[in-house]
């Protein structure tokens, strides 16, 4: 059985004082607005609507936590980056999302949801900053790779792996493709090491 199948969803917080207190290892999803972050974790959960997919980028203002049947925690970071949202409600996501990736001690790992046609944007490169010092495991998800060709795809893998060589063995890329739902057993492997699990048999 898939580690994300299952899940069930927990609570919603909008400030870090709101943070439940943890109850076993967290995992984070992260991402630019639009880069694909809801249909990823939809289809890792095997869910249509696990996380809300909405037509208006930025939408998703809060930190959401999702109870799986291994006792760990999803955690779906609020869509960063998009320029449509008063500058006080973007600095208060960044303030939630900075507490967040930088303090939370149950947080064991950032899966990083990243379009594969856009990857390493000014913003994910901050989101990068914020997270390593903590020398925590990152998981970069290549999004929307069925837009690519195959060689476009591997090209920018390639590129992705190559400029983040200095963070070390702690990065981890892939590709990966909600519409195909091809990458899933990849993560699945990724996240299974990070919580000392076997890795699912199947999807």
């Amino acid at each position: 059985m898939s580690i994300f199948r299952n899940a069930t969803f927990e609570t919603s917080v909008a400030q870090h004082a709101a943070l439940p207190v943890g109850k076993g290892p967290e995992i984070a999803f992260a991402g630019r607005s639009n880069a694909g972050k809801s249909s990823a974790i939809n289809t890792l959960a095997g869910h249509t609507r696990l996380a809300y997919v909405s037509r208006t980028p930025g939408r998703t203002q809060l930190i959401n936590f999702f109870r799986l049947n291994c006792g760990a925690a999803l955690v779906d970071l609020p869509g960063y980056g998009y320029a449509q949202v008063p500058e006080a409600v973007r600095r208060q996501w960044q303030g939630l999302l900075e507490n967040y990736l930088k303090r939370r001690e149950n947080l064991i790992g950032l899966v990083l949801i990243m379009d594969a046609r856009h990857p390493l944007t000014p913003l994910d490169r901050a989101m990068i900053e914020w997270f390593s010092p903590t020398d925590k495991p990152m998981h970069v998800m290549l999004t929307k790779s069925d837009k690519l060709s195959r060689n476009e795809a591997n090209k920018t893998l390639f590129a992705v792996r190559n400029a983040l060589v200095p963070l070390g063995e702690r990065v981890t890329i892939q590709l990966f493709s909600s519409l195909k739902k091809t990458g899933v057993a990849e993560c699945e492997a990724v996240v299974a090491g990070w919580l000392g699990l076997a890795p699912s048999g199947g999807q």
